[in-house]
């Protein structure tokens, strides 16, 4: 069956394998206008290409081949399942980075893939939502998919999936589009429910640490005379002891420790033992054979933790690790009611412009929850009477700030559920310990403590790891032992 320009000419005999092939030469061979738009040859067999891929996503069942210029560019048999077929597409190390996910809701299923965090695009490019076998962009859908990785991705960043919804044809309206790829749903909350849900318990089943890749093996540092600088033995005479102790008892809130009272901005920060107060200076005296098994963990740079676990060992954030374990300590507290406040003793002006300030009074009640009780000063200034009891000596007047700073970076007023969990996760970012702080080694201990005591802290809210693993296996095969 051949048709030239819109006219259908003689049908006859062909000579075929069993199947349908499909031909298309020179599309706008008649059409010179809309040929003056279009693009390079690269940019148009682009286009080709990712209709293509959809197309071999969505039907499992067919044998596809794509040619160009006589050059086979994909060939997908129709015995590879959709698995396969991502890692055709896609390659093998996305291909392991999935997850299978499947649910259902009456009479609508998803089924499919979804990416663990680290498989992260710049792009909502490779989100793949198919309904009943067809290519579909939905914006409901994709910021479903976007709020269930919601503090596993940082700003900007993109999750990727492979989406497949069945529902009954009644259900659903494709012809608001002329290319069908956006359609209307007659009950788009449910199916926005059924989204965010499966997708975000599937994630909480997945341990999502990420494992630190080792990409060059550095020469160790050296001195002049060719020694290594430090003993493998014990530190140097006089150097700085490393804090090893066991947790007691979890400190929460765990402040990073505070500047005495009366002591000038430039004192000089304390060396040895006296910087990780006195309490504790027979402790870091200890050596690794007098450490109980079950902890051992040092501080670097002042702001990670590395710990010893039967798997290897962790890199730990500690400020992104403190910041989660706030996070999830102030969302667990404001479930069974407002938080802990600290009463100021006479209220403080928070001086703001008048777009602030009535934004701000807006959310007046959403702010009490928090502990941020705020008031009408009159003109562009709140009063503030009280703040979260929980963020400790940080100043209440600029964690107000932040908050107003977000509220008015949004574009439209953010749902209940979403401005809490963005004040909170400002709240516990400005709370926690921050990279540079100095901690002692209860400290660290009861940091390590609280990391099994929250739910998701392999990531901190905003999205960034916490915590890398380096495997046995990782460190036998950098030393050349296997």
């Amino acid at each position: 069956i051949k048709i030239v320009g819109g006219q259908a000419m003689p049908v006859t005999p062909c000579g075929l394998p069993v199947g349908t092939t499909i031909e298309v030469h020179n599309l706008f061979f008649n059409t010179p206008v809309r040929r003056k738009f279009l693009k390079g040859i690269q940019t148009e067999m682009g286009h080709v290409s990712e209709t293509f891929t959809r197309l071999a996503l969505s039907h499992s069942n067919l044998h596809l081949t794509l040619r160009h210029n006589g050059k086979r560019v994909y060939e997908v048999p129709a015995g590879a399942d959709l698995l396969e077929r991502i890692g055709l597409f896609f390659g093998d190390e996305l291909r392991k980075q999935l997850y299978s996910i499947e649910a259902n809701a009456g009479t609508m299923r998803l089924r499919g893939f979804i990416a663990d965090p680290v498989a992260e695009r710049g792009s909502a490019k490779m989100q793949y939502l198919f309904l009943n076998g067809r290519y579909i962009r939905d914006r409901s859908l994709g910021h479903a998919v976007q709020e269930a990785y919601r503090g596993l991705l940082m700003t900007g960043r993109y999750a990727v999936a492979f989406l497949f919804l069945e529902l009954p044809p009644d259900q659903v309206d494709v012809n608001v589009h002329p290319t069908k790829t956006e359609v209307r749903f007659r009950d788009g909350s449910a199916v926005y429910h059924l989204v965010l849900t499966a997708l975000r318990e599937r994630l909480r089943k997945e341990n999502l640490t990420a494992r630190l890749r080792v990409t060059s093996t550095l020469e160790p540092p050296r001195v002049a005379n060719g020694a290594v600088p430090w003993s493998l033995t014990a530190p140097p005479e006089g150097g700085p002891k490393l804090p090893f102790a066991v947790p007691s008892s979890p400190l929460i809130p765990m402040s990073p420790p505070a500047r005495p009272p009366n002591t000038e901005a430039n004192d000089t920060a304390p060396t040895g033992e006296e910087s990780l107060g006195p309490a504790l200076a027979p402790e870091v005296a200890k050596t690794w054979a007098d450490m109980p098994a079950d902890v051992r963990a040092i501080q670097l740079h002042d702001a990670y933790i590395v710990l010893e676990t039967p798997e290897g060992m962790l890199v730990i954030d500690q400020h992104a690790l403190h910041e989660r374990v706030l996070f999830e300590q102030l969302k667990g507290r404001i479930r069974l009611g407002p938080l802990e406040t600290q009463h100021l003793l006479i209220p403080e002006p928070v001086e703001l412009s008048a777009d602030q300030a009535a934004r701000t009074l807006e959310h007046q009640t959403a702010l009490a929850e928090l502990g941020l009780n705020v008031g009408d000063f009159g003109g562009g200034t709140v009063l503030l009477s009280s703040y979260p009891a929980l963020l400790g000596h940080r100043s209440p007047a600029a964690i107000l700030k932040l908050v107003v700073d977000h509220l008015v970076s949004q574009d439209r007023p953010p749902t209940r559920e979403i401005f809490l969990n963005d004040v909170l996760s400002l709240m516990a970012c400005h709370g926690a310990v921050r990279s540079g702080d100095r901690l002692t080694g209860e400290q660290i201990a009861a940091l390590v403590a609280q990391r099994h005591l929250a739910e998701d802290t392999h990531h901190c809210p905003h999205g960034r790891p916490t915590t890398l693993l380096f495997s046995k296996h990782d460190l036998d095969r950098q030393f050349r032992r296997i």
